[in-house]
C-alpha cells in the first residue's frame, strides 16, 4: 500500500528526515537469546530475500497460531501467493536445505520475539493481519500483527529502520484513525517494529511520531489533508 503513494506520504510527513530517523533508531533494542542471521548465510541462498523471508513469515505464523509448524511445502505455497503480487518476484520450484535453514532461523527469531512481548502483555490477544482501511484510491490492506493497541510490523532488512518504514506505519495509523472518526472505533497508540534478521526492535509512541514527522500536529487536519490528496470515500472492505 505505502509504496504506491510516495507523493502523498511526502506531503503528509515532510519532517521525517534523516535526523529524526536516526533519533528514533537510537532507541532500538534486542531480545535476549535471539541470534541475528549472518549476512554470509543469507548470501548463500539463491532465493530473493523477499521470498526467503516471506517463507519464514508463513512458518512463524503457523507456529504462532498454535497448530504446529506448517510444512515447508505449505510455507512455500503461502509465500508464493503473497509474492505473486509483485511483478519482480521470482518463484522457486522447491526449497534447498540452505534456504530452509535460513527461513527456519528467521521464523524462530520472530516467534521468540513475539512470544516475549506476549508474555509481558498476557491480557492482549495477538491479532494476525490487522485490517488497514482504504480511502479514496488507496486500497485497503493488512498489517503484519497487532497486540492490543500496538501495531506490529516486521522488516527483514540488513539496515536500520528507515524513513520508508516510518512513513508506512504512519499511513497505516492515519487510515485507521480516519475510519475511526466515522465509526468511533479504536486506534493504535504505539507501533512495534521488529527485525528478526538482525534481532532489532523499536517501540514508538504514535503521538510522538505524528508530532515529530507530520505536516500538522492536529489529527483532524491530517485526515482532511489525506482526503484532499486521495479522495473522500472509504474502501468499504
Amino acid at each position: 500500500m505505502a509504496r504506491d503513494i510516495p507523493g502523498v506520504l511526502d506531503i503528509l510527513f515532510p519532517h521525517l528526515t534523516g535526523g529524526l530517523v536516526n533519533a528514533l533508531n537510537s532507541k532500538m533494542f534486542a531480545f535476549p537469546d535471539v541470534q541475528a542471521i549472518s549476512a554470509e548465510a543469507i548470501e548463500g541462498s539463491s532465493l530473493q530475500n523477499a521470498m526467503l523471508f516471506e517463507i519464514s513469515m508463513a512458518r512463524a505464523e503457523s507456529v504462532l497460531r498454535g497448530g504446529g509448524a506448517a510444512s515447508w511445502d505449505e510455507c512455500l505455497k503461502v509465500a508464493t501467493s503473497r509474492q505473486r503480487r509483485h511483478f519482480d518476484a521470482r518463484i522457486p520450484e522447491k526449497l534447498e536445505l540452505g534456504d530452509i535453514s535460513i527461513a527456519d532461523h528467521a521464523a524462530r527469531n520472530l516467534v521468540a520475539m513475539l512470544n516475549s512481548i506476549r508474555a509481558q502483555r498476557s491480557y492482549d490477544v495477538l491479532e494476525f493481519a490487522p485490517l488497514i482501511p482504504g480511502l479514496g484510491w488507496v486500497a485497503s490492506g493488512n498489517g503484519d500483527f497487532a497486540l492490543g493497541s500496538t501495531l506490529i510490523e516486521v522488516k527483514h532488512t540488513a539496515r536500520n529502520f528507515g524513513a520508508s518504514d516510518f512513513r508506512q506505519v504512519l499511513m497505516y495509523w492515519l487510515l485507521q484513525y480516519a475510519r475511526s472518526v466515522e465509526n468511533d472505533g479504536p486506534v493504535w497508540s504505539d507501533v512495534l517494529l521488529l527485525n528478526p534478521r538482525r534481532n532489532a526492535a523499536l517501540l514508538v509512541n504514535y503521538d510522538h511520531l505524528l508530532r515529530s514527522a507530520s505536516a500538522s500536529s492536529n489529527r483532524v487536519e491530517l485526515v482532511e489533508l489525506l482526503r484532499s490528496a486521495v479522495g473522500q470515500d472509504f474502501d468499504r472492505r
